[in-house]
């Protein structure tokens, strides 16, 4: 059980959330940004797989029970002021619900976006045909 210190000292938003950046705890890669409420960090301490909360669906949406591709709670970090927090996870294969390692695969280069990273997992693979609601 997680003790209630910990989280009591998580700034929750009016929303009861707090922002989570996901990175690979090994590479140092930055694999996505999502929310968490008080419930999924709990899951998440008590069971060592991470629980995000998806603002879209209204509910505890557990890292890969759709697609597969779960993270595994490496540590568990909160930032100076206690409104962020950051997940070092053990990420295999993808983490965007694109199919790309990372949801991070834009870049901002001569007046546009352009992406760096290709697609990994086709989103049908990971999802079924009808696709994949994202989980923020």
């Amino acid at each position: 059980m997680t003790e209630p210190s910990l989280l009591d000292a998580i700034a929750f938003d009016a929303n009861g959330l707090v922002a989570a950046v996901a990175q690979q705890h090994d590479t140092g890669e930055v694999l996505m940004l999502a929310w968490m409420n008080r419930e999924a960090v709990a899951e998440t301490l008590a069971t060592g797989r991470v629980c995000y909360f998806s603002r879209s669906r209204n509910r505890l949406w557990r890292k890969g029970e759709t697609s597969g591709q779960g993270q595994r709670l490496i540590e568990l970090r909160l930032d100076c002021d206690g409104d962020a927090v950051l997940l070092l996870v053990d990420q295999p294969g993808v983490a965007c619900h694109t199919g790309r390692r990372d949801c991070f695969f834009r870049a901002a280069r001569d007046g546009g976006w352009h992406e760096v990273a290709d697609v990994q997992v086709a989103p049908a693979a990971l999802y079924g045909e009808h696709g994949h609601v994202h989980g923020s």
